[in-house]
């Protein structure tokens, strides 16, 4: 059986306003927003060279006034790295601000030693780094997901991410609550539930 067959049927067809097409990002500056996340989500084929290329263009059209954060949380149904020291040097270098990586444990090969290196590679460069869990284990069970927390504040993670993958589209509540608890305790993360988003 071909691989590559295999992987044409599957990739998806996106709507224009979801690709990283210069179209897109100049309504993105037209529109003001805050930040644009750069990735291959499932069965879109999108390579790490294609987001490469989609960071440049961003940051040629974007300019400094929008944060762009670029990276992959799986494969997105490519054959490749899901990321490498000399993939994270090139989102940088191509102008990403932000570079999100796949949490320890939650890709084969991505251990906690992994994802350190690749976290001080980009802070070397003052970047931040997203860890994120995007393999359907924000379904897991809370100890897991305690685990997953502990080691992506380990590795030294920025901002901390977790998927959809749980019921109607959200992670699961509960986990959510376990992860923040896991990372900041009971006292912020009450405070945070509980404070005005006019604050």
């Amino acid at each position: 059986m071909d691989p590559e067959a295999d992987l044409t049927e599957a990739v998806l067809t996106l709507p224009k306003g979801r690709t990283a097409s210069r179209e897109t990002l100049h309504k993105v500056k037209e529109e003001g927003l805050d930040f644009v996340c750069l990735t291959g989500n499932p069965q879109t084929g999108v390579s790490n060279r294609q987001i490469v290329e989609a960071v440049s263009r961003a940051r040629e059209i974007l300019g400094d006034q929008t944060m762009v954060i670029a990276g992959k949380m799986h494969g997105a149904g490519v054959n490749e790295d899901v990321v490498s020291d000399e993939l994270v040097n090139e989102f940088v270098h191509a102008g990403a601000d932000v570079v999100l990586l796949p949490a320890p444990g939650t890709v084969p090969g991505v251990t906690l030693e992994k994802a350190g290196r690749w976290v001080e590679i980009v802070r070397k460069h003052g970047g931040l780094t997203m860890l994120t869990i995007g393999t359907s284990q924000e379904g897991a069970d809370e100890a897991t997901i305690r685990q997953l927390a502990l080691q992506n504040k380990m590795a030294g993670a920025d901002i901390h991410h977790i998927g959809d993958a749980g019921y109607m589209g959200i992670a699961v509540p509960e986990n959510i609550m376990a992860y923040s608890i896991a990372i900041r305790g009971r006292r912020h993360t009450y405070i945070r539930m509980a404070r005005s988003i006019r604050r």
